[in-house]
């Protein structure tokens, strides 16, 4: 494991080697400058992570030097160390950046921890910067596709939201139509875009898991909570952070998210203070949650709190002329990532994906283009490279009612688990295409295969046999 470096910069000679000797053998990797002179020369060839700093030198003064330093790497944990009279100099010099200042000669344990709790701060600022570095790269060039009148009314929402400064966002719609695509947006052109963006699926967590995530630990909170661990809403102070799968939200955690939007302050799990972040929350859900507040399985002032600008992103089937300019969008940026020759797709082709209802909506699209781009060759993408289920006659979009209820009326506990079998074989026991078939994510067509008793696999190997 790497030291951690430190610059110590001090013209005592006894002082200077005595903190040589005592940081290397507290395992730092220690390298020392008299003056300001060496110590400029030491500062970029060495890259130190944390320097111990004297105010007085007899080339110039530590005042300077902490300032060029802190241009240089401004993460650099700079201590001083200053004599009884200049103690009001290095309150100064704190408040131009210095971590801490400590009266000479320095009390060792009392050097070490004001040490240690610097690194950590230096760790703790970079983390934080990467994730703004991460932040601006990934969302600069969000864009949203589509040439419908449905979809150029999203757009426009998505600018009068990002303008606002911190409202809360639900964003609404089917599996598949881009809801992630559209939260990015708003991040992307907001006042927060340069600070993270943060998101977390909150199904795909148990629910102390999902806490912790969210709101942090402290350390010996439970079982597993060795050290301390700041959550995503304390990571993204002043950026924006997505809970996608919002209504899938266990109770308990519906009631300290409710608790937060209201005072924008939370305590990690096990801790006792309250932390305060500005932090932007924007939502997703393909649910129905006016149903789930009837059914009480989702609070009904938690909805009211995160539907303060509701954003409905319609689905695939009903903007049919969206499917063009996402297919040739799709397929420019696969080209260009899995380094293939250039691709075009035929009118005929074209015209199948328009006749088409995408269930799995824009996430299938992407899928049947990529399955094309990999198995199949040629200069264009041609109906038959396309799959079965969008071949003439399989699925068309179609104006009237797909299902006519019959006089005498359905089991329609059965019929849900005759669609769920047909959807499960017709993907081969593959979950997340059979949810894709039923417009449901993976995690709720799990829940609706343990309610009916249903294998996926059991149904892959019998029709596995059958072959």
């Amino acid at each position: 494991m790497a030291k951690d470096r430190v610059l110590v910069v001090d013209d005592e000679d006894l002082i200077r080697k005595w903190l040589d000797v005592f940081l290397e053998d507290e395992g730092y990797e220690v390298t020392l400058a008299e003056d300001v002179a060496a110590a400029r020369a030491n500062f970029p060839k060495n890259s130190p992570h944390a320097v111990i700093l004297d105010l007085k030198l007899p080339d110039g003064d530590g005042m300077t030097l902490l300032q060029e330093f802190i241009e240089t790497d401004p993460d650099v944990a700079i201590i001083m160390l200053s004599a009884h009279g200049d103690i009001d100099t290095a309150v100064e010099a704190v408040k131009l950046g210095a971590y801490h200042f400590l009266e000479k000669p320095p009390k060792p344990e009392v050097l070490l921890t004001t040490l240690a709790k610097g690194l950590e701060a230096r760790s703790l600022k970079r983390t934080v910067s990467g994730l703004r570095r991460q932040a601006g790269w990934q969302f600069s060039g969000v864009e949203i596709v589509g040439r419908s009148a449905a979809m150029q009314r999203v757009v426009d929402l998505v600018g009068k939201v990002a303008a606002s400064e911190s409202s809360t966002v639900l964003v609404r719609g089917e599996s598949g139509v881009g809801k992630e695509v559209v939260a990015h947006a708003i991040h992307a052109h907001s006042s927060r875009a340069e600070f993270p963006f943060l998101e977390i699926n909150c199904t795909a967590l148990p629910d102390t898991l999902l806490e912790s995530e969210l709101f942090g630990h402290e350390r010996g909170a439970f079982t597993d909570a060795r050290e301390r661990k700041k959550g995503l809403l304390e990571l993204a102070d002043r950026g924006t952070v997505l809970l996608d799968e919002i209504g899938d939200l266990s109770p308990g955690a519906q009631a300290k998210l409710l608790r937060f939007l209201e005072t924008r302050t939370f305590k990690r799990i096990g801790g006792l203070q309250d932390i305060s972040v500005d932090v932007r929350i924007i939502t997703a859900t393909n649910r129905d949650l006016e149903a789930a507040v009837r059914d009480r399985s989702f609070r009904r002032d938690l909805f009211y709190r995160i539907n303060v600008i509701p954003l409905m992103i319609p689905p695939l089937r009903d903007r049919p002329e969206d499917v063009e300019p996402l297919a040739r969008y799709f397929l420019e940026r696969m080209i260009k990532t899995m380094r293939r020759p250039t691709r075009d797709i035929s009118r005929d082709a074209l015209a199948m994906l328009e006749r088409y209802s995408w269930p799995g909506n824009a996430r299938e699209l992407r899928n049947v283009l990529e399955r094309a781009i990999i198995l199949e060759e040629g200069r264009e993408i041609l109906p038959e490279h396309l799959p079965d289920e969008l071949q003439p006659g399989a699925r068309a979009i179609d104006l009237e009612p797909g299902f006519t209820l019959p006089p005498g009326g359905i089991n329609l506990e059965e019929l849900e688990k005759d669609l769920i079998r047909q959807a499960v074989q017709r993907a081969r026991g593959n979950k997340t295409r059979a949810g894709e078939l039923l417009c449901l994510s993976r995690d709720t067509l799990r829940y609706r295969l343990d309610k009916h008793g249903i294998s996926a696999e059991a149904i892959a190997e019998s029709a596995a046999n059958k072959q």
